[in-house]
């Protein structure tokens, strides 16, 4: 939800809450990061205002977690042997939903690199502590403000979900079977084809970028 402005982009659909308020919702809800983007994004979230979610913005990116997840996940929540985390508290579908209750938690992999990132993040808290704060509103407006500097001209059509996007695109680029980002994301199928199944978009220098950001994700060595 965005309050109008003046200057607000025109491309926003105006819509009126129950309080008589008005605001801009957006259009493009399927928008995400191309690489150039995203490391632009990150870098300036190094200023003093931001950067204590930049540990935040990296999870959601790295998994593809929802923002809820990510603000439930605790040090003890990660196996770093393992090079995995699960997700416990879990969006469950709104026809199955009973108050109180989440779907089934999901443990993901994680990356060398990420994972070394997370395990020097967890170390300023306890086993039981949430290591990330914030609400998602507050989320939300910090990246809306970051990415008007990092001069994205769209920054309009982003919230915290667009990241989970930018993920799931980015590994259906990579070549992932549809049933492995199904399990990752916690998504059925007819959704993965009504959100991921667009066409693939990426130049090869994209491509370079993507096998960058995410480093071995998918592609550890392993050793038996």
């Amino acid at each position: 939800m965005f309050m109008i402005k003046e200057d607000e982009p025109t491309d926003l659909i105006q819509k009126t809450d129950k309080l008589g308020r008005v605001y801009h919702q957006r259009k493009d809800r399927n928008r995400f990061f191309y690489p150039d983007e995203w490391k632009s994004f990150m870098k300036v979230l190094e200023g003093k205002k931001s950067i204590h979610l930049k540990p935040l913005f990296d999870f959601m990116f790295n998994t593809g977690t929802r923002l809820d997840e990510c603000l439930h996940i605790r040090p003890k929540d990660f196996d770093f042997d393992r090079q995995t985390v699960r997700i416990w508290k879990v969006k469950r579908k709104a026809k199955k939903k009973a108050e109180g209750s989440y779907g089934k938690p999901r443990t993901i992999s994680l990356s060398t690199a990420f994972c070394k990132r997370m395990k020097r993040h967890c170390k300023d808290f306890k086993n039981e502590q949430y290591i990330f704060h914030g609400s998602i509103q507050s989320v939300n407006q910090v990246m809306n403000r970051a990415l008007q500097r990092a001069k994205i001209e769209d920054y309009y059509n982003f919230s915290s979900h667009n990241i989970r996007k930018t993920h799931g695109m980015y590994i259906k680029a990579l070549g992932i079977d549809i049933a492995e980002i199904c399990t990752r994301l916690g998504h059925d199928y007819n959704t993965y084809l009504r959100h991921y199944g667009s066409a693939d978009v990426f130049s090869e220098k994209d491509m370079r970028h993507i096998r960058e950001l995410l480093d071995d994700l998918y592609f550890r060595k392993r050793r038996y």
